[in-house]
């Protein structure tokens, strides 16, 4: 079993880059083979409900660490470590709630975790075997958070512009942008060759 953690600040690109990489190693695999990889999202282990005591001016805290089920994914990495089939937790954005379906996950021969805190927790930090960080412009993921939000979750630009400045901004500065030391790789916006060599790694261990 081989497990990445990708981690990124909120628009750095991480599902991007995770596509990248299955469709790499799909290349690797040979045409109609099935890819011995799962993917776990961070946003699906939001708790199931907002916090009560993480709130700013009244709304919930969405980009602090605590707002994550840290258990529930940490049982689910062993579980896959060992083999195991796992049933991943759904969350709606809309509502910002978890939804009763789940999604089947694993075995697989390798795992890739991607999400913004993916190397905030050092017992699931230690479970990684390769540990990568998206270092991306503000900027930059500012706009990709804002045409996403605004396509895929119907929130409105206030809205979106409102809790970049309450919550995003500065959580990824006091949280996030520390656990960029614990990465053994650190990618910047062009992620094709990262994806390449990661690719690789993968195809060269399940080997």
């Amino acid at each position: 079993m081989f497990i990445i953690g990708i981690a990124g600040g909120s628009g750095s690109g991480k599902t991007t880059f995770v596509n990248k990489i299955a469709a790499q190693l799909g290349k690797l695999a040979g045409t109609g083979k099935s890819l011995p990889l799962s993917v776990l999202h961070q946003d699906s282990y939001y708790l199931p409900s907002p916090p009560s005591e993480l709130k700013t001016h009244g709304k919930p805290n969405f980009d602090h660490p605590n707002a994550f089920d840290w258990n529930l994914l940490k049982s689910h990495l062993t579980s896959l470590r060992m083999g195991q089939k796992i049933e991943m937790p759904v969350y709606d954005f809309r509502t910002n709630r978890r939804v009763d379906e789940t999604v089947p996950a694993g075995p697989a021969g390798a795992i890739l975790v991607e999400g913004i805190f993916t190397l905030w927790e050092p017992s699931i930090r230690s479970l990684f075997d390769v540990k990568v960080f998206l270092n991306v412009e503000a900027d930059i993921r500012f706009i990709r958070r804002l045409h996403r939000d605004i396509s895929e979750r119907n929130r409105s630009i206030d809205s979106i512009i409102h809790q970049y400045y309450e919550t995003v901004r500065p959580m990824h500065h006091e949280y996030l942008e520390p656990t960029r030391q614990f990465a053994d790789l650190i990618v910047g916006e062009e992620t094709d060759l990262a994806a390449e060599v990661i690719a690789a790694k993968i195809w060269q261990v399940l080997q």
